[in-house]
């Protein structure tokens, strides 16, 4: 491991202000900077603690749900209004890991999460433009089974490895960001990023910035809403495919709705297009179907992961249904 200088803030003014120096990088609950760390496919040259800061939940009067970016994936799912209101968002946190990691993991780190590609971790037998740009991408041509079939390029054909960010994704979160320009938000769905030539860029955020928290509007479909994974095993693999959903139907018809998709792209991946198709039309396993089929009508799968497009299909229209039944 590089050596490296460790301070710890007291607020979001000292935190920016250690931000400036040279290779800084923030740490909230180290469960995955840490392990980058000791991989030494993260360098940073000094690390600055933010555990304590944006640490609590909030209800508004507007009826959106303030989450700090410290607050820990645990506490998250404890919560009552984000069990009772949000219940995709519960379901996604506590599919994502165990309850030792839940008790760590921060949210905002969540968000940044970073790959989990073999060809990214092996740093001494293989290319990878994500670690390293312009080297090159050997899980192309190589063992690409959990591997992107949306979104990728020929630079990168890695996943995104967050079940939370998925079900953020469904629920429209806003993310909010501190730096040296000041305040912004930046809807979730374009705080990551797709690959294109520059795959190692993967959000957003520039160099000190600090995300300080998210906000959850008030939707009423979110109540009903649901997260299913598809993995390889039970006990906290991650997601070859996974799907957040959000329902309303009104005399059998799709009224409103929000999909997202994990496990198929470099960033979680809002499923407008099958939204489009859905809102209005009837809600039954055929069109749900139908407005699968068409979201994934662009999948490029790769040696070994073709079996994504019909067990993403299947996934989502197994949700939906589920959903539609509930909402009935």
């Amino acid at each position: 491991m590089t050596p490296f200088s460790y301070a710890h803030a007291t607020d979001l003014a000292q935190a920016l202000d250690l931000a400036t120096a040279p290779g800084a990088k923030f740490l909230g609950g180290g469960t995955n900077l840490v392990d980058l760390m000791r991989e030494t496919i993260e360098r940073p040259a000094a690390l600055i603690d933010v555990t304590g800061l944006s640490d609590g939940i909030e209800e508004r009067e507007d009826g959106s749900l303030l989450i700090g970016a410290g607050v820990k994936n645990s506490a998250l799912v404890a919560h009552r209004a984000v069990r009772t209101r949000y219940p995709v968002l519960a379901r996604a946190v506590l599919a994502g890991a165990s309850a030792q990691i839940r008790n760590m993991a921060t949210v905002g780190g969540n968000l940044l999460q970073r790959t989990r590609c073999t060809y990214f971790y092996d740093t001494e037998g293989s290319r990878c433009n994500k670690r390293e740009p312009g080297q090159g991408c050997d899980a192309i041509g190589g063992f690409n089974r959990i591997h992107a079939i949306l979104g990728a390029s020929h630079a990168c054909v890695a996943t995104h490895p967050s079940d939370m960010c998925v079900a953020l994704a469904a629920l429209d979160a806003t993310v909010h960001i501190s730096g040296a320009g000041g305040e912004r938000s930046v809807a979730i769905t374009d705080f990551h990023r797709l690959p294109g030539d520059r795959p190692d860029i993967e959000t957003v955020l520039e160099p000190g910035d600090l995300i300080t928290a998210i906000t959850l509007p008030a939707q009423r479909l979110a109540a009903n809403s649901a997260y299913r994974k598809v993995r390889d095993r039970a006990s906290y693999a991650f997601a070859l495919v996974s799907v957040a959903a959000a329902l309303e139907v009104s005399d059998g018809r799709v009224r409103d709705v929000r999909l997202a998709l994990g496990g198929v792209a470099h960033k979680p991946w809002r499923a407008t297009q099958a939204e489009g198709l859905l809102r209005g039309g009837p809600a039954t396993p055929g069109a749900f179907r139908a407005a699968a089929d068409a979201e994934l009508a662009d999948a490029r799968p790769l040696g070994e992961n073709g079996f994504k497009i019909e067990l993403a299909a299947r996934t989502i229209t197994a949700v939906l249904a589920d959903l539609a039944g509930a909402d009935a």
